[in-house]
């Protein structure tokens, strides 16, 4: 049994169970574990994932970013969660994996590929793992890589600057998490619903104006609005006397691109009554 978990992973039950169904033989055992785990790996596929990682790796030129999701934030700082979040990230940085399904396809350690790795680590942690989603930035400059406790992760691409800047600029993106890098990114149709919403807010007073003092009233409103859903037009949280546009400028740098990945986005997530549970348990 010591052998066989040892070299599975799998729990001391199940280590005994298997061997008990295939005669001691621990070949036999070993594949009749990958079986059993690879069908609870298929059943806990509707669970909800919602917990988990946000890792990053980085080679000259290209960095990465991968959300792996679990069921629960203790399995996300499971030992075995861990090595094996960061051994896909290395994957993705190396594999040259373009998308997400590209890099489940792709060669794993001690597995045929990152997805049969991943029903591997289910059977042995008991949860649904799911590698969600990646990021790629690839630049021939500065790339800033910061992750902030696991939870979120983003890749800054500059054309000049520093190492340094790209850094700090990943660190505001985690921080303030702007909707567009510059003013000309912002929807048409965004501008116009502010400007709507402005005008309605202006008191008959200011609604009297003449209409092109009235544009500028309402354009500087926009404008104001427009600063703080851009990176760019964002006072830089390491300085805030300067914004990030003119934290770049004074390095004569510009930004290329953004990935920004937080744990769990746009996963519904199941909110469980724990209380309500113990009582229905008390009641049964």
């Amino acid at each position: 049994v010591k052998e066989l978990r040892e070299r599975s992973g799998a729990g001391m039950m199940e280590c005994k169970k298997a061997l008990v169904e295939n005669n001691a033989d621990i070949e036999t055992a070993m594949e009749w574990l990958r079986k059993s785990g690879l069908a609870k790996a298929d059943k806990k596929a509707s669970r909800i994932a919602a917990e988990g990682r946000i890792v990053a790796a980085q080679s000259a030129g290209k960095a990465v970013l991968v959300e792996i999701n679990c069921e629960t934030d203790f399995v996300g700082k499971d030992a075995s969660f861990l090595k094996f979040s960061d051994t896909v990230a290395d994957v993705a940085l190396n594999s040259g994996a373009a998308d997400i399904d590209a890099l489940k396809a792709a060669p794993f350690p001690g597995a045929s590929n990152v997805e049969e790795a991943a029903k591997s680590l289910i059977a042995t942690i008991g949860e649904k793992i799911d590698v969600r989603r990646m990021a790629v930035v690839k630049n021939d400059g500065v790339i800033g890589s910061y992750t902030h406790g696991g939870r979120i992760g983003v890749l800054v691409a500059l054309k000049g600057g520093s190492e340094e800047l790209a850094k700090g600029i990943a660190m505001h993106v985690a921080a303030m998490n702007p909707a567009h890098i510059r003013a000309e990114d912002v929807p048409a149709e965004f501008l116009a619903k502010e400007k709507d919403i402005a005008l309605s807010l202006m008191s008959d007073k200011e609604k009297a104006k003449p209409a092109d003092i009235l544009e500028k009233i309402i354009s500087g409103k926009v404008q104001k609005i427009v600063s703080e859903v851009t990176l760019l037009g964002q006072p830089y949280v390491l300085d805030t006397n300067v914004t990030v546009a003119e934290a770049l400028k004074k390095e004569g740098a510009d930004v290329i691109s953004v990935a920004r990945l937080a744990v769990g986005e746009g996963i519904d997530k199941v909110q469980e009554d724990y209380l309500a549970e113990v009582a229905k348990a008390m009641q049964g």
